[in-house]
């Protein structure tokens, strides 16, 4: 497989504190194991071998020590990034371009957890890696996410965290991106938080007609807050992540 892996683990994880203020959000527990295991392994289950880590803050040295070349995994290489203060998921991924050497990429938010697997979408993209692909999954809170709207069976928007959501489907945080990404970013206009979004990347292959979209299977959460940290505890202990028969 071509397709390298992107995980973006930084930012200060301020909605976790005080437990984020001795350590790095994605190294926190999620059952038995470290968060950050989880997006890898997703990453890993798809048949991606080669694979970037992209962290910041002062505890970015963990990450090293915790995972140190990746053959753990069974990876051929794991490399790292670091970002530096909080810019958004979009500048984060532009720290990949070098990585990447015009390669497609599937990235990954270093707090997202799946039962099942992305086998086929990474082998879909990997086959046809043109444009760009998202997952998308239904969702009892879409306010937190970028939202899907639809006219009919159409996708012609994705609004970021909507106070009247147009539907239930999330882009979830995990993402394929042709080379083209990289051109892109540098294109974006900060948003009123400051950051790159990664909506308007998404909406820019979107008005390109460049943007596919696939339904996840199983159950998906983030960990980014008390709340999703205890459902993700509560849902890996009870089902376990990455399972290979969905």
């Amino acid at each position: 497989m071509k397709l390298k892996g992107v995980v973006l683990a930084g930012g200060l994880g301020s909605r976790l504190l005080p437990l984020t203020k001795v350590t790095n959000k994605h190294l926190l527990p999620v059952h038995d194991q470290p968060m950050i295991y989880y997006p890898i392994r997703s990453l890993v289950n798809a048949g991606i071998r080669e694979i970037l880590l992209v962290t910041g803050g002062n505890n970015a040295g963990d990450f090293l020590r915790l995972l140190g070349n990746g053959r753990e995994f069974g990876l051929e290489r794991l490399h790292y990034a670091y970002q530096e203060g909080e810019g958004g998921i979009a500048e984060a991924l532009a720290l990949a371009g070098p990585f990447a050497d015009h390669s497609a990429v599937c990235v990954i938010l270093g707090d997202n957890l799946i039962q099942g697997n992305i086998v086929e979408a990474a082998r879909d993209f990997d086959a046809d890696p043109t444009g760009a692909l998202l997952m998308l999954k239904e969702v009892d809170k879409p306010e937190r996410f970028g939202v899907a709207r639809f006219e009919g069976d159409r996708l012609v928007d994705i609004i970021e965290k909507p106070k009247d959501p147009p539907s239930a489907h999330a882009v979830i945080g995990i993402y394929f991106y042709d080379h083209e990404v990289f051109e892109i970013i540098p294109q974006l206009e900060a948003s009123e938080r400051g950051e790159l979004e990664i909506t308007d990347v998404n909406n820019h292959y979107l008005r390109a007609g460049k943007l596919r979209w696939r339904q996840l299977e199983g159950w998906w959460t983030d960990a980014g807050t008390f709340t999703s940290l205890s459902r993700a505890n509560r849902l890996v202990a009870e089902g376990g992540a990455n399972r290979t028969d969905l």
